[in-house]
């Protein structure tokens, strides 16, 4: 197979992933479904799809509605009725602050006849900055950035994130009571637990503040003194916990996940099949440090290569880690793509391609990146080490270096990272 035809066809495999979770294309069936309430329409939301879910809400449903929602910087969407705000991700900033305090003053004081849809998406946890009493904006991004840096999984993450916070894990859907509360969600998050998901501002908390000083000491995070204080008096019960399942307060909610890592996979292994390719479907939920899996993928590459078959296409999902050691400009997915390029050695017939599906891996706004087979000895011929460069946490400078940078711009989705390695012996 020729190169530019290998990296169409990676791309091609991108992109149907992408169109899978479209909100326009996931959400129409359940636009059409939702009925109106007596009362009041109140569309709130957060993360990098949750503008372009109102607007799929706005063209789709026949009914007045109004509300407010709140997307990364770029990722807007051009609403009529539903006032739509820019902020930052993944450190939040005080525009986010202000906008989810907005949000959870929204959702108070409506009756039992009034419908509040909540359109979440990847981000929204970073986005609905809201500390808890006594917790400044300062102290949840000190701990964000620690934590980011950390190697900590999402599920971690997340749970420190809903023990900060006035508005996530539950607490959203307990202020909208005794309003019906409908949750759309777009999974970013392994295995598609709505408690992970954005944080799960609807759904019930399985996690406890104990469970988030866990996790603090875990990394090796000291944090603010206003953070351990209010984290050691909920451990100490001091401190009202988040809903648990069960909780009468949240009877009221329904939860749906209209689109996942997983559809958006098997959306790229049916493209590759029409393309003559065999698939290997490694799972969509796979996680651990990314230089690790990218090794680990790259031997499954090598061993394919050595057979007579068809192309293969091996594809994965869910969300790897990097633990920062380097000054480099990072990236998770150009991190594995960097150690599987490296682990792969140049050998012929294989190319990789890996990107979040967001379109910003890490804190660039670069989705990822693509392998091909002379990508090491291109890499070489420049002066540059590809082994240093992974040390160094410098994915995001080694392949916009050789021109191989993947940019997608704003997708307004997210379903998580996306990796597919191409092998055509």
């Amino acid at each position: 197979m020729k190169d530019a035809e290998a990296r169409a066809l990676l791309r091609d495999l991108f992109d149907a992933a992408l169109a899978a979770a479209r909100p326009a294309t996931c959400l129409a069936p359940y636009i059409d479904k939702l009925q109106p309430p007596k009362g009041r329409s109140i569309v709130i939301g957060a993360g990098k799809a949750s503008a372009a879910m109102a607007r799929a809400v706005e063209e789709r449903w026949p009914h007045p509605v109004e509300g407010l929602v709140v997307t990364r910087y770029g990722y807007g969407e051009a609403c009529r009725q539903i006032e739509i705000v820019e902020a930052a991700h993944p450190v939040p900033d005080e525009k986010g602050r202000a906008t989810a305090g907005r949000i959870l003053d929204r959702v108070k004081g409506l009756a039992a006849d009034d419908l509040v849809l909540c359109l979440i998406s990847g981000g929204a946890s970073a986005l609905l900055a809201l500390p808890a009493a006594g917790l400044g904006l300062a102290d949840k991004q000190e701990v964000n950035r620690a934590l980011l840096r950390s190697g900590a999984n999402i599920v971690e993450i997340n749970t420190v994130r809903k023990h900060l916070s006035a508005i996530k894990g539950g607490r959203l859907a307990v202020a909208a009571q005794p309003a019906r509360v409908v949750s759309w969600l777009i999974s970013d998050v392994p295995n598609d637990d709505p408690g992970v998901i954005g944080s799960g501002p609807t759904v019930p908390d399985r996690t406890t503040f104990a469970d988030a000083l866990a996790v603090l000491a875990k990394y090796e995070i000291d944090p603010p003194a206003s953070v351990r204080s209010h984290l050691d008096a909920g451990a100490a019960g001091r401190i009202e916990e988040t809903p648990k399942p069960g909780d009468p307060r949240l009877a009221q909610v329904e939860t749906i996940t209209v689109a996942t890592p997983g559809r958006s996979l098997e959306a790229a292994a049916e493209l590759a099949r029409r393309r003559g390719c065999e698939v290997v479907m490694l799972g969509d939920n796979l996680e651990g440090e990314a230089r690790v899996l990218g090794a680990a993928h790259a031997r499954r590459a090598l061993d394919l290569v050595k057979s007579d078959g068809k192309p293969t296409v091996i594809l994965s999902g869910g969300e790897t880690t990097v633990t920062v050691r380097g000054t480099g400009r990072g990236g998770r997915n150009v991190e594995y793509l960097l150690s599987e390029a490296i682990a792969v050695g140049g050998a012929p017939g294989i190319w990789g391609l890996a990107a979040d599906t967001d379109g910003v891996d890490g804190a660039e706004d670069i989705a990822g990146a693509i392998f091909a087979p002379d990508t090491l000895a291109r890499a070489r011929a420049k002066g540059r080490d590809p082994k240093a460069m992974l040390d160094d946490n410098d994915g995001h400078g080694f392949f916009e270096m050789l021109g191989d940078s993947l940019v997608t711009g704003p997708t307004r989705t997210n379903v998580n990272d996306f990796r597919a390695s191409l092998v055509a012996p």
